[in-house]
């Protein structure tokens, strides 16, 4: 079985797959101040509610964006499955040709769900992440990954209005009733929710100038079941996109692993 691992900034998220099924996955809050062994204890609970043993882990690899954290999880690795670990970087195989200025300046997830999505739908296709930060990448017919955009995330918008407008609420992350909110908080919910689906769409509708007009959107993230909806642009959600593409990542590097 393989453990896949993608670290954000604010969750962990784990997936276990049996050959080629996903078979239990888990989300854990990011925290850059525990050690390997207690993230192991977490990990440990995890598996025993889903009947699941560490002997059972043959292969772990691991995404990250947050630095700290890799060296931490790369130890948990070694100290409870008694493995190397893959770790993604711009280096590593992904069936696609990487057009990016500073290739290093690529986040691991972006590279990963980028894999996942094209060896999925091919290309063109749009790839919308919503994370701490909302990324856009885009991949042209021929597998160029060629970049995107970030902008906040809609948490961090959120997040970001409440502190710094002092009569504002902290509000609950839902969609309202009706654009024109009657109160502060659905006015607050009518704001984020709507005007975070504009800012989508607006963002994805100039790329497809500049890609395609035929390409394909697709999202995932934890917020993309929430904001998707208000969307005119995006055609699917992928929830597990970035496990996929871990899973894919590691087939297609396993055999040059040691030369990695």
């Amino acid at each position: 079985m393989l453990l896949a691992i993608d670290i954000g900034n604010t969750n962990v998220v784990l997936g276990v797959f049996d050959k080629e099924i996903l078979v239990e996955n888990w989300r854990v809050g990011t925290n850059t101040q525990i050690t390997s062994d207690e993230y192991a204890i977490i990990f440990k609970d995890l598996f025993g509610f889903a009947g699941l043993e560490f002997k059972q882990i043959t292969g772990v690899i691991i995404s990250t964006v947050v630095p700290p954290l890799l060296p931490v999880m790369a130890e948990m690795s070694w100290k409870y499955f008694r493995i190397e670990p893959m770790v993604v970087t711009h280096e590593i195989k992904t069936g696609m040709t990487i057009r990016y200025d500073n290739p290093k300046e690529i986040g691991a997830d972006r590279i990963v769900n980028a894999a996942a999505a094209y060896k999925r739908y091919g290309g063109p296709l749009i790839i919308v992440d919503f994370g701490t930060a909302t990324t856009f990448c885009a991949i042209t017919k021929n597998g160029e990954y060629l970049g995107g955009a970030i902008c906040p995330g809609v948490k961090i918008s959120a997040e970001a209005l409440f502190q710094r407008a002092s009569k504002l609420p902290r509000v609950e992350l839902s969609r309202p009733k009706k654009v024109i909110g009657s109160d502060t908080i659905s006015a607050m919910q009518a704001g984020i929710i709507y005007g975070y689906a504009g800012l989508v769409d607006g963002i994805v509708e100039r790329m497809m100038k500049e890609l395609s007009a035929d390409a394909k959107v697709v999202a995932t993230g934890g917020l993309a079941e929430l904001i998707t909806p208000e969307t005119k642009t995006i055609q699917e959600i992928r929830p597990q996109l970035t496990l996929e593409g871990l899973l894919l990542l590691y087939n297609i590097n396993r055999l040059n692993f040691s030369r990695l």
